[in-house]
């Protein structure tokens, strides 16, 4: 005997599959059947669009900022990884406002919450107390966004 699936009721596909109700938005949407939309979650839906944008470059500011400040308070640790990771961070949030101009200047707008949460990591990651580093962000965002800018002394030895 095998198995049919289950399919949930149209009007609970929204809670229930979330991938599976976009892939029907989507077909209503070219097919124009206006009618049969779930235009109230369709709406709320292209408005988190935005949403998760912004959250994705904080997070990524903060952990370029976490990378930053370990670049400049453990020189003697530095790692190819850590410069690795500053310029993929970089990249992605240069390549999140390519997508979405409207947020050029949202990465300074959340620059002071970055910052708090990458001081925390950084405190974490090091093992430095957190009274080390500067309480407020000692780079501007012009420098954070730029792909050849590292803080502290010159790198003379990175493993």
């Amino acid at each position: 005997m095998t198995k049919t699936a289950q399919f949930p009721a149209r009007d609970d596909l929204y809670t229930t599959d979330l991938c599976l109700w976009t892939e029907e938005q989507a077909a209503l949407l070219r097919a124009g059947r206006w009618p049969d939309l779930d235009r109230a979650n369709v709406a709320e839906e292209i408005e988190s669009l935005g949403g998760s944008q912004k959250a994705e470059i904080r997070s990524r500011l903060a952990i370029l900022l976490l990378h930053l400040l370990k670049w400049e308070f453990q020189p003697e640790k530095r790692k190819y990884g850590w410069r690795a990771t500053i310029l993929e961070q970089r990249i992605r949030i240069d390549d999140l406002i390519d997508v979405s101009p409207s947020l050029q200047s949202w990465p300074g707008a959340v620059l002071a919450k970055a910052y708090s949460v990458a001081v925390l990591g950084a405190a974490s990651e090091t093992g430095l107390p957190g009274s080390v580093f500067p309480k407020s962000c000692p780079y501007v965002i012009e420098q954070i966004r730029e792909l050849g800018f590292y803080p502290g002394t010159p790198e003379t030895d990175v493993v």
